[in-house]
């Protein structure tokens, strides 16, 4: 796509699978080296890697607990000097549980807000000192964040708290870092597909104005554009990517 992104480098969380992943091999087709973060799926995580370097690129693992703000720190700390400074940050890590908001327990409702809302503070905190100047922040939220989602009332607040974190980082570390959201609807992830299964056949055709679901290359695609240079004037926006399933 010529994005300006030649020999840049990112970071990019949940990139063993799903939109993670497909940003990684996105990025790399770009021209960027890219640090393949992820939690417990390291042979997704390995497949990652390979798509990066097959493109010609450096691409470092880093797995760690996003949940866990001390394992973030050591984390980054221990990527070798060829990586410790970046032009895009990208914060894919996702997870929700399928339950009704009567019986979330306390300990679901504090997992699904540490991976989904409060990795992304931490990753915030650790991350943006090491960014170069004029570089771009991209989280990724969620339709569910605008219009609720039964069973999934910890996940929707979650991602509702990450639009809102996004304006606030965009606001505290400007005018040197953009930080921007990317909104996408029901997209053809492992997590995705769970959803499609519990929603009736013909959900896309009734709901969505595209009449289909995204696949996860789809989303990345919108992600790296909006981390790219050629969005330089863009800085606090939240990009809905749905389908037309909601229009704001």
């Amino acid at each position: 796509m010529n994005l300006e992104l030649t020999d840049k480098v990112a970071f990019v969380t949940g990139a063993s699978s799903g939109i993670g992943a497909a940003v990684a091999r996105v990025l790399a087709e770009e021209g960027v080296d890219v640090v393949v973060s992820y939690h417990r799926d390291q042979a997704g995580a390995n497949e990652t890697i390979q798509a990066v370097r097959s493109c010609g690129r450096q691409a470092w693992p880093c797995p760690m607990d996003l949940r866990d703000r001390e394992a973030i720190a050591r984390a980054v700390d221990g990527l070798p000097s060829s990586a410790s400074a970046f032009d895009a940050l990208i914060l894919c890590a996702v997870q929700t549980i399928v339950t009704p908001i009567g019986t979330i327990t306390p300990k679901e409702w504090d997992q699904v807000i540490q991976v989904n809302l409060s990795s992304a503070f931490y990753l915030l905190q650790e991350m943006s000192p090491r960014m170069r100047e004029g570089a771009s922040i991209v989280t990724v939220a969620s339709v569910a964040a605008h219009t609720g989602a039964p069973h999934h009332a910890h996940y929707a607040a979650a991602k509702a708290g990450l639009v809102n974190l996004t304006k606030s980082a965009a606001r505290d570390l400007a005018p040197r870092v953009r930080v921007n959201c990317v909104s996408p609807g029901i997209t053809l992830t492992p997590m995705g597909r769970n959803t499609v299964e519990s929603l009736p056949p013909d959900y896309a055709q009734k709901k969505l104005l595209v009449q289909r679901y995204a696949s996860p290359v789809e989303i990345a695609r919108c992600i790296v554009f909006v981390a790219s240079p050629l969005t330089g004037f863009m800085t606090g926006a939240t990009i809905d990517i749905n389908g037309g399933r909601e229009l704001r």
